[in-house]
């Protein structure tokens, strides 16, 4: 008996049964549910039926007094229909399964799907419809999935669901970066010119986060270069009357210019290559001569020439001028945003050199704080980075509780980040925070 209930439920059938258990005419359903009465009745009473969109069968949810997914084990009659598949009702209602979590939905229905190679298209706008509404973990699955079954490793889907996967799973976690970073690596020049140099920005930034410094100077090199070239293509469009728009991207074309530069020059630095540094800031110093400088783009020449100086005051005190620390700390008071990363270099100079900046810890301090949720992966590497130079300082200067608690605070940032050390730099670390301590 049971068994044949289940087999004679159907979408309308159950909302015929929710009308009926609420004492609900079509009007006062209309009146909670937001839709006409007109279509109501086409909906529950025509032969054929008018179609039910899942923004509709939510709406009825609410009117109903149900949970969001009311009745979605039910929905894939409103898209699958002798073998043929209504597109725009399937795919926001994948994208709303995804959305609320009912992966039993998915499952049921992908499997069907993937009988038909052609149908992987379908799950491919689903996963950027969830991608580009800021849904990149619900994404996941469906990039996977075309990724698992698109033969064509040369496909637009298939190569830009490698590159969204890429994305979609940065966090915290450096063990999982770097195994996208591999995953990716092999695929990010077939993209197209414009997605290729979003990639490479992103490439080196997470690399950064992982301080993998030559990684990042490779990824910066193939930036710059391929900034220059489409640079150089909109030149020559332009002196040739074929004048365009500037290439879709997610940020201006001068940001991909002056990251090649200002990345480079960042991993020079943390290489301790200070001279050849300072030869990549000036390139991102002054980008005001970049043609095709609209306001964004005038903003961005503005952020490059105020990370220029702010690098260069650090690294004039990684070479031995920390003299030039209380006009860097004046210029820095004007910028908020820059003060944290800047401090990082600060105090790591304060190391090097032995000069106490507690005037400008304090003076800082409320933007060296912070809760542990509310780190990403680049904030998360500040910190760590950070925490270290900080127990290394207060080590140096006999404040062994407070230095003791900043390791800590080290070491439980590596936790969350998974940075696992190799042994010996493990050794070297511990070494550091040893010599920190004065002889008695």
């Amino acid at each position: 008996m049971e068994l044949q209930e289940t087999i004679q439920r159907s979408l309308r059938s159950e909302i015929q049964k929710s009308l009926k258990e609420n004492g609900y005419t079509l009007s006062k359903l209309s009146e909670l549910s937001g839709i006409g009465t007109g279509h109501l009745s086409e909906m529950l009473n025509s032969s054929p039926s008018r179609a039910i969109t899942v923004n509709q069968l939510d709406a009825m949810a609410k009117a109903f007094g149900h949970a969001p997914g009311w009745l979605y084990e039910l929905y894939p009659e409103e898209c699958l229909s002798e073998g043929k598949i209504s597109r725009p009702r399937l795919v926001p209602y994948l994208v709303r399964c995804a959305e609320i979590g009912r992966k039993d939905c998915i499952k049921a229905i992908v499997s069907n799907l993937l009988e038909n190679p052609k149908n992987i298209s379908i799950l491919f706008s689903v996963a950027e419809q969830l991608f580009q509404s800021g849904k990149q973990k619900e994404s996941v699955l469906f990039y996977e999935l075309v990724i698992d079954n698109e033969k064509d490793s040369y496909s637009d889907q298939f190569v830009m669901s490698q590159y969204r996967l890429f994305r979609a799973v940065q966090g915290t976690n450096t063990e999982e970066n770097w195994k996208a970073v591999i995953r990716f690596d092999s695929y990010w020049k077939r993209l197209p010119e414009n997605v290729q140099l979003d990639a490479l920005l992103q490439l080196a930034n997470v690399c950064f986060m992982m301080c993998r410094w030559k990684d990042v100077e490779k990824y910066a090199d193939e930036l710059r270069n391929l900034a220059t070239i489409v640079y150089e293509n909109e030149l020559r469009r332009r002196t040739s009357s074929k004048a365009n728009d500037l290439p879709k991207t997610e940020r201006h074309l001068v940001v991909y210019y002056g990251q090649g530069f200002l990345l480079k020059a960042a991993a020079l630095k943390k290489r301790r290559l200070y001279e050849e540094a300072k030869k990549y800031i000036q390139g991102y110093a002054d980008l005001g001569w970049f043609e095709f400088l609209d306001e964004t783009g005038k903003q961005e020449v503005e952020k490059f020439r105020v990370w220029a100086k702010i690098n260069s005051y650090t690294l004039d005190m990684l070479l031995g001028n920390y003299e030039i620390l209380p006009e860097c700390i004046n210029f820095l008071a004007d910028y908020p945003e820059e003060i944290f990363p800047a401090l990082v270099t600060i105090m790591e100079c304060a190391n090097k050199y032995g000069f106490c900046i507690d005037e400008v810890l304090e003076r800082f301090s409320e933007y060296t704080s912070y809760r542990e949720d509310d780190l990403n992966g680049l904030s998360a590497s500040r910190h760590f980075r950070f925490r270290y130079q900080k127990a290394i300082y207060e080590l140096q200067r006999e404040r062994f509780a407070i230095g003791i608690d900043e390791t800590l605070r080290c070491l439980a940032l590596a936790d969350k980040m998974k940075l696992y050390i190799p042994a010996h730099h493990v050794t070297r670390v511990i070494d550091e925070m040893i010599e920190a301590i004065p002889d008695k």
